[in-house]
């Protein structure tokens, strides 16, 4: 399978097409993140919003039409980075094969819990998997928020040929060059990290408050928008420091070398921007304003992974230095031109259909609220 990697060099100034690319897998993490957010986010609080089994039930309902949608836009991204930079793929899901599993496990918490808590009208047993959506909701924010500020900060990667662990022959003849491997287990945690790992998962639950207030009627609905209160302002203020301290210190690094200098300044202006839209969304939730504080976080989410898009050009966070010259980048990741070509038509048929299906499932199917008189014995 992997003879059929078409892995090139090409020119060190990246093609429009790798840079279309680039920002078309931004585009994808950033709908994860939005849609797949407020999902967590719900997950999260089922055991702590929901005084009772009806209104956890409720909770779920709303969930119950879009979290295995949701998390489509994970495999869609991660397809997409298989197929335009299968040198980041390949390195990515490789090097970091244990938080991804952490992410994984998680999902498959989720994904059972939700088939088989209904399947038993046990206290004990609605309980056990109210928490196992818990768990499996939390996992995935806390392990993507650590793993996307240590691509700010830059991931070190070294030449396959420098691990005595790996067969350099092996990926000498799979790749045609040498594989390159992240080494980072032991310095995954650190302050900034931690710091990026609490914002994903403080946002994503004020995000999911939001959602609840939006989606629900009643006593749900007024316990939604009192933990969006405290949940909100936490997430500002974690947002804040980690956009001043990621910008400060690692945006322009030796770590990423060519970095465009207009992209610093989209980098403080996104960043900035995504701070304002999360306090925006606190200040409206306190107003009973829950359509405007469920857009405010969307635009900070969204606004943050175009911030971290933003380092990852054209690196694609990578501490890559290796005798003083970047051993992966855009462009030496890149799949050949004719494969990004193909990709970009089929990409521009078929991304605007899934996008009006996904607002027409949204806006139009599914926008009632719900309350516990929705819900049957």
């Amino acid at each position: 399978m992997l003879n059929m990697l078409e892995i090139i060099v090409p020119a060190a100034t990246p093609s429009i097409f790798q840079v279309i690319w680039l920002i078309l897998v931004a585009v994808l993490w950033a709908g994860f993140f939005f849609f797949e957010g407020f999902d967590f986010g719900v997950g999260m609080l089922v055991p702590f919003l929901g005084k009772s089994d009806e209104q956890r039930r409720v909770m779920i309902n709303a969930l119950g039409p879009h979290w295995d949608g949701n998390e489509v836009w994970l495999l869609t991204a991660g397809g997409a980075m298989f197929a335009a930079f299968p040198a980041w793929y390949a390195t990515l899901f490789s090097g970091l094969y244990l938080p991804l599993l952490l992410v994984l496990l998680g999902l498959i918490l989720r994904g059972v819990a939700f088939e088989y808590r209904s399947k038993n009208e046990g206290k004990l047993w609605r309980t056990v998997f109210d928490w196992m959506i818990a768990v499996g909701s939390f996992l995935p924010p806390l392990v993507f928020g650590v793993g996307f500020a240590n691509f700010v900060k830059g991931v070190p990667v070294v030449p396959c040929s420098a691990h005595a662990s790996i067969d350099f022959a092996a990926c000498e003849t799979a790749f045609g060059d040498p594989l390159l491997v992240p080494r980072i287990f032991w310095e995954v945690f650190d302050a900034f990290t931690l710091v990026g790992g609490l914002l994903f998962v403080c946002l994503f639950v004020a995000h999911g408050s939001f959602f609840i207030a939006l989606k629900t009627r009643g006593e749900i609905k007024d316990r939604a928008q009192k933990f969006g209160n405290i949940l909100g302002i936490v997430a500002f203020i974690l947002a804040a420091v980690f956009v001043v301290w990621a910008n400060l210190v690692y945006f322009g690094a030796e770590a990423t070398p060519g970095q465009l200098p207009l992209l610093g300044i989209l980098a403080w202006i996104t960043g900035a921007l995504a701070v304002v839209g999360i306090g925006f969304a606190w200040f409206m939730n306190s107003k009973n304003r829950d359509g405007w504080a469920f857009i405010g976080t969307t635009l900070g989410t969204v606004l943050l992974t175009v911030m971290f898009f933003c380092f990852f050009y054209p690196g694609l966070g990578f501490a890559n230095i290796v005798d003083g010259a970047a051993t992966m980048d855009i462009t030496t990741a890149s799949s050949s031109q004719h494969t990004l070509v193909l990709m970009t038509i089929a990409a521009g048929v078929l991304v605007p259909i899934v996008l009006a299906y996904t607002a027409w499932s949204y806006f139009f199917v599914f926008r009632r609220r719900l309350s516990v008189e929705n819900i049957p014995a």
